[in-house]
């Protein structure tokens, strides 16, 4: 299979636009990576290319979902790696793309996913509404810190989800997360800027979705019905408490903005502990060029780990 080429990164740095530059320059093929542009209609909130916006560039893992269903990383993983193969043996290249850290490592790296019961899940969600995801949280801390450091306190769906591996297997959570190794060939390409910059591509980017019809979207896909991980996306969240009435429009603006600027932060931290992603900066004028520069180098195998570049990441907190 050919190295698939992953861009990766932050919210709001471009990885869309430099996504479909790589395909149109390497005969690529995109794959998503972003988990809420799997769902149907999701679309103005996620920021997902418009069909006349993908300029002729296949896509594959979009819109397969409906917004009342649950995304599952396993799932995801078969449809992926399908895909993956399928590109491969029509002789074209695959351009993943997308800021889900999660879904970027289960499409490229080995990743086992433990059972599930659905008692052990119903007791620690019960526990959820009762006691609040921190008090959960703080559990998982001293059962399994490294999975703690990984998951933030306000997530109570991976919260649950790792005490319920725990329960289940008996081994830490992060036992089956996966390892910066690669099972699929790949060569990542993070896009970075600098956080004044970052933040003001952030608030353009919420005010262009609410003049697009942001609320309007939501009120159609609430109405429709919204599963939990839709409606807890950023963007959705903060749309349906303004909808019940306990927010006012500014303040709705205001908190999209900063939950978009928590994501990115997040997302950095994810993608900024791999050794392998090799970063960009997403001001540059010559991007797309030093973009193919190191896909050229995967390709000849002379591309090593991100360390082992002569010059350092750029970070997004300079």
């Amino acid at each position: 299979m050919s190295l698939v080429v992953a861009v990766v990164g932050p919210t709001a740095t471009g990885k869309s636009d430099l996504g479909l530059a790589l395909a149109h320059a390497l005969d690529g093929e995109v794959v998503n990576t972003d988990a809420m542009q799997l769902y149907r209609g999701m679309d103005i909130g996620t920021a997902k290319l418009a069909p006349d916006e993908r300029e002729g560039v296949p896509h594959h893992l979009l819109d397969v979902l409906d917004p009342h269903e649950d995304a599952s990383v396993a799932d995801y993983q078969d449809r992926a790696r399908a895909a993956l193969r399928d590109i491969d043996a029509r002789g074209r290249r695959a351009v993943a793309v997308g800021g889900s850290g999660l879904y970027v490592r289960s499409l490229l790296d080995h990743m086992e996913f433990p059972g599930t019961d659905p008692q052990v899940r119903a007791r620690l969600e019960e526990r959820v509404e009762a006691e609040g995801s921190r008090a959960l949280h703080a559990e998982l801390a001293t059962v399994d810190p490294v999975a703690a450091e990984g998951i933030g306190p306000r997530n109570a769906r991976r919260v649950v989800r790792a005490l319920e591996v725990i329960a289940l297997t008996g081994r830490p959570y992060s036992a089956a997360l996966p390892q910066h190794v690669y099972e699929v060939p790949a060569v990542q390409i993070g896009l970075d800027c600098d956080r004044p910059v970052l933040d003001e591509r952030v608030a353009g980017r919420v005010e262009r979705m609410w003049r697009r019809g942001l609320v309007e979207e939501v009120e159609r896909l609430a109405a429709a019905g919204l599963g939990r991980t839709a409606s807890r996306a950023v963007g959705y969240a903060e749309v349906l408490t303004m909808l019940r009435g306990e927010a006012t429009p500014d303040d709705t603006r205001a908190a999209i903005t900063a939950g978009t600027r928590r994501l990115a932060r997040k997302q950095m931290g994810w993608f900024g502990r791999d050794p392998r992603v090799h970063w960009l900066d997403a001001q540059d004028p010559d991007l797309v060029e030093r973009a193919l520069a190191l896909v050229a180098l995967a390709d000849e195998g002379r591309l090593g780990l991100a360390t082992d570049d002569p010059a350092p990441r750029r970070s997004l907190g300079s």
